[in-house]
């Protein structure tokens, strides 16, 4: 992404203060105040639809919609929440040792499923800003409650939200405040595994 020097400045201190949309804004729009829709897959992810309903919509999501449909979660996130999610794009599944998306998603490994996907849900809307103010709360880093049960660590590289699962790997969030009715996605390049 590419920042000016101005941006980076108020990228920095806002760690410390809290910030705006400090990850992705190069992508999104003017999503905090609700003037853009931003464009996830191509598409124009709507604030009035649910994240289900978004997702189906994204040509970058077809695999992490394939999944969610597989444990049967789509009712949980046609729900009310508000639910944040770190969605991984088909790329993002793409980096997954050969066949395992397609054992993942046989009947028989529904509960192993449901865990890795559960794991990628946080109760409740945590936007950028709300991420922001618990890193720096946290002085640098913030364990997020997952929907699984397990934390996820979240932390800053300079704009961007990183976020390390429980195996120590890295995902980073490449469009961030992708705000849905029913709470918001932040698009992220790897998948996290508990």
């Amino acid at each position: 992404m590419k920042y000016n020097s101005i941006a980076a400045a108020a990228a920095l201190a806002a760690l410390c203060l809290s910030v705006g949309p400090a990850f992705a804004a190069d992508k999104m729009g003017d999503t905090m105040s609700g003037m853009t829709d931003p464009m996830v897959g191509g598409h124009a992810m709507y604030a009035s639809k649910t994240i289900v309903a978004n997702a189906l919509n994204s040509d970058d999501h077809t695999t992490l919609v394939a999944a969610v449909k597989a444990a049967g979660l789509v009712d949980t996130l046609n729900g009310a929440g508000p639910f944040t999610v770190f969605a991984p794009t088909n790329e993002a599944f793409a980096k997954l040792p050969a066949g395992t998306v397609d054992t993942l998603v046989k009947p028989a490994n529904k509960a192993t499923l449901t865990k890795i996907l559960t794991y990628h849900v946080i109760a409740g809307k945590l936007d950028s800003k709300a991420i922001a103010a618990k890193i720096a709360a946290g002085g640098g880093k913030a364990d997020l409650k997952t929907v699984q049960g397990e934390d996820l660590v979240a932390t800053m590289d300079g704009p961007t939200l990183v976020l390390t699962d429980a195996k120590g790997d890295a995902s980073r969030v490449t469009i961030g405040d992708v705000y849905q009715s029913n709470g918001v996605i932040h698009v992220v390049d790897t998948v996290l595994m508990p």
